[in-house]
């Protein structure tokens, strides 16, 4: 095909390959991919066809329908350009030795960039680039020598560098749209467990107390109807609302994961970290508050954190003293910390959610929280049963 002709065809190339990259990459997440590899095909298709005649006088070997069924075979490559681009690469410097068509090249450069990276499009390139020199050098061509060179310096080798170019930027786009689709997705499922640990926590304080108190009465009822015909019923009511509980604190607590609420064993971290940020902890625990219910064993975790927590806002470089205890049917738990001294008078027991929050967590254990200040000492106490 003469030199003319393929000048205004890489223009129009040139513009249908970055027309079409722009609207692939934004619309790879609008629509089936299926169905922009076909509108891929059909353009590059439309464009090859304006060159029918050319390619018809050009080569003597090929009338117009067969040119038009090369050009279509050609074509069709595009439809696996995803999973498979180097075959319509291959194809497309075929076309340009055999046929010196140049469009489907500029697709096969961009469907190489945007699909499989920086790296293959830079090799792509330099193949192309190469053989394109090679081809353009042959002697025969119908134009003189110095005018194809000129063609392939000034117009060939840019728009295949520029198609490639379009490619990558878009795999770059669409790598970054990914990413920012799976941090949203992330965030929607750490908000979905944050939500079921609240839940799960509510759960443990409000229903856990209202299956326990549901247990004493039941064991107290049925003590009480012991040898009347209604002892056995309330017997067999205790045990379920027992067997209830247990499976509460176990699909709850001790199957929560990482999102649930630690026990006594997550003591230890958390004098730790306490330390860290400045406030030594000063630990005494019993043995036998390991054998609590995982319940339980959240509650004194969480009161414990909050406790630590007040002490590094309000008395940062003292030492803090914990000390949980197991005497009889009762847990106690007493956290207490110096003041420093110039620090402004404050309530007893402050108004903040997180003192709110432990109140309300004991006493959902029917328990109390009682939180006193001194002058140089600021002590909280929670009390309740072992269960």
């Amino acid at each position: 095909m003469p030199v003319q002709s393929v000048v205004p065809a890489l223009h129009r190339a040139a513009a249908a390959a970055a027309a079409a990259g722009r609207r692939t990459a934004g619309a790879r997440y609008a629509g089936p991919q299926r169905a922009q590899d076909v509108l891929a095909a059909l353009g590059c298709l439309a464009l090859m066809a304006l060159d029918l005649p050319g390619l018809a006088a050009a080569d003597n070997s090929l009338n117009g329908l067969l040119a038009a069924a090369a050009l279509a075979a050609g074509a069709a490559t595009l439809l696996v350009r995803r999973r498979a681009p180097w075959i319509a690469y291959a194809t497309a410097l075929l076309f340009l030795g055999w046929l010196h068509e140049l469009t489907l090249v500029q697709f096969a450069l961009y469907s190489v960039g945007r699909f499989r990276g920086r790296r293959a499009a830079v090799l792509a390139t330099a193949g192309y680039v190469a053989y394109a020199l090679g081809v353009f050098g042959i002697p025969g061509w119908p134009e003189p020598r110095a005018q194809t060179l000129s063609a392939y310096v000034s117009l060939v080798v840019p728009i295949g560098v520029l198609a490639s170019v379009v490619g990558v930027a878009a795999s770059r786009h669409d790598l970054v749209r990914e990413l920012e689709a799976r941090r949203a997705e992330a965030a929607v499922l750490q908000a979905v467990q944050e939500e079921r640990t609240s839940v799960g926590r509510d759960v443990h304080d409000f229903v856990g107390r209202e299956l326990t108190l549901l247990t004493v009465r039941s064991e107290v009822l049925s003590v009480r109807a012991r040898g009347t015909a209604y002892g056995k019923d309330f017997a067999e009511l205790a045990d379920t609302a027992r067997r209830a509980h247990l499976a509460l604190n176990e699909i709850v607590v001790q199957r929560g994961g990482p999102a649930a609420t630690p026990g006594v064993e997550g003591l230890a971290a958390l004098a730790e970290e306490s330390a860290r940020a400045g406030s030594p902890v000063r630990m005494e625990l019993d043995p036998q508050v390991h054998g609590l219910s995982p319940l339980r064993q959240a509650a004194v975790y969480r009161v414990v954190q909050e406790c630590l927590t007040n002490a590094a806002k309000h008395a940062c470089g003292e030492t803090v003293d914990v000390r949980i205890t197991a005497d009889g049917g009762q847990l106690r738990i007493s956290v207490g910390n110096p003041l420093p001294a110039g620090l402004p008078a404050r309530a007893p027991v402050s108004a903040g959610s997180g003192t709110a929050s432990m109140a309300e967590r004991v006493g959902s254990l029917g328990g109390t929280l009682e939180a006193t200040r001194t002058d140089d000492r600021y002590v909280v106490v929670a009390v309740f049963p072992r269960g």
